[in-house]
């Protein structure tokens, strides 16, 4: 961010009446301070050698190298812009979670919903700059989710239980339900080491939320919230011990 507390941004997009509708939104927010534009990815490196950026707003599809191609280049930066992914399509959404993108804003945009990027950005630039923000940003990344036409960036955090729905998975939080594009599978991968486990082929939870598991007439079943979640007979023996190693590491604290 530079001196006077407004954003430098870089909008790239290969498409001149996309780029021109996005410029055309960013030029006119007061927090927007300078911008610079290019047509691929190889002019936005081009500018990104000779300037300082907070933020690209970045379109997905682009021939040559992509957007989250160019994304994982810019993390690579001793200090990387905020992302914040420009697209028609929401098939990228969940690599843009796994790239740390700041927003993931769906075309045509809307001057509403590009000022809440900004927003964001704004946010994003200042507070985590102290190591321990930092941290706990990294230990709770954010997954986008479709909420009433807006992408928002749930924090992982909230998410009690996953269930699986064909290619989707759907996030159930304290207060509702989102669908995501990803498999249940590429979660559990994903999220093993912040404590979800696979009880069923159908169902990811929450180790550490499960309050009670129960053996019932058809198998055993786990109790999260008001939900009662079926564990298949082959996750049932991993479930038992990872919830006994839980319990031993409370006693020890």
């Amino acid at each position: 961010m530079n001196a006077s507390g407004f954003l430098r941004v870089l909008a790239v997009d290969d498409e001149p009446p996309a780029l021109d509708e996005l410029v055309y939104h960013l030029r006119a927010d007061p927090r927007v301070a300078r911008l610079h534009t290019a047509g691929d990815a190889t002019e936005a490196l081009r500018v990104l050698r000779d300037t300082d950026v907070d933020v690209v707003f970045l379109d997905i599809r682009m021939p040559g190298l992509d957007g989250m191609e160019l994304a994982r280049v810019l993390r690579r930066f001793a200090r990387p812009p905020a992302i914040v992914f420009v697209t028609a399509y929401d098939d990228g959404a969940v690599d843009a979670f796994d790239l740390g993108a700041t927003d993931y804003v769906r075309k045509p945009v809307r001057a509403e919903r590009l000022a809440e990027s900004l927003r964001r950005v704004m946010g994003s630039r200042v507070v985590p700059s102290h190591p321990a923000a930092l941290a706990r940003a990294e230990e709770d990344p954010t997954i986008p989710v479709e909420l009433a036409g807006t992408t928002r960036m749930l924090p992982r955090s909230a998410v009690r239980w996953v269930e699986a729905q064909g290619d989707y998975a759907r996030l159930h939080t304290a207060d509702g339900s989102h669908l995501v594009r990803v498999s249940l599978a590429t979660l559990a991968e994903r999220w093993a080491d912040a404590g979800f486990v696979r009880i069923h082929r159908s169902y990811l939870v929450q180790l550490r939320l499960i309050a009670e598991l129960r053996l019932v007439n058809s198998g055993y079943v786990v109790l999260i919230d008001a939900a009662e979640l079926p564990v298949s007979r082959r996750h049932t023996r991993e479930l038992k011990d990872k919830l006994v190693r839980a319990a031993k590491q409370d006693w020890n604290r």
